[in-house]
């Protein structure tokens, strides 16, 4: 019985890593956020919205706990999913947990295209992007540093570097 959990900022590469790792280790693969948009038939900017982080947090932990007794799986946390509650303790108890540890400038490019679906950083100039990113990673390393094991991510372009994180992962577990 394998459960990895893949932690880290977002932009990271947790969701990209973690479907070709679950298809090169014969896993089923989930992305917490899409697991809960699925479950609550909402968009987590809805969710954010209407409940508000606080609200979010709650159906997070609780939807981390569900996934987390599945078998066979890899699952790609949320960015904030190890800061809050016991979720990084409980994440380390149930299986392998891997920080994919990329710097401010990676994770500022990574995030660049997808900032308007994200609803921590929408509207942000790029200053603000990166002085956000740089001050909430500030606060959220120590919970990310927990994790059994950690990976240095760069800027990913290619399959090839997708393949080469991939077989890092599988030759840290």
């Amino acid at each position: 019985m394998t459960r990895i959990f893949l932690i880290g900022y977002m932009g990271a590469g947790k969701t990209t890593i973690g479907k070709v790792l679950a298809r090169e280790m014969g896993l089923d693969f989930y992305d917490l956020d899409n697991y809960i948009e699925d479950r609550f038939h909402q968009k987590i900017p809805d969710i954010f919205a209407e409940k508000g982080e606080e609200g979010f947090r709650l159906i997070e932990q609780k939807m981390l706990h569900e996934v987390g007794e599945f078998e066979n799986v890899i699952v790609s946390c949320g960015g904030g999913t190890p800061c809050f509650f016991d979720n990084m303790a409980y994440m380390n108890r149930q299986g392998e947990t891997i920080f994919l540890d990329a710097p401010p400038a990676v994770l500022k490019e990574h995030l660049q295209m997808g900032k308007t679906v994200r609803p921590l950083i929408v509207g942000k100039t790029d200053e603000e992007l990166m002085a956000y990113i740089e001050a909430s990673l500030r606060q959220r390393l120590p919970y990310y540093q927990q994790a059994l094991h950690t990976l240095k991510i760069e800027v990913i372009h290619t399959k090839e570097e997708i393949k080469n994180y991939v077989n890092q992962i599988i030759g840290l577990i």
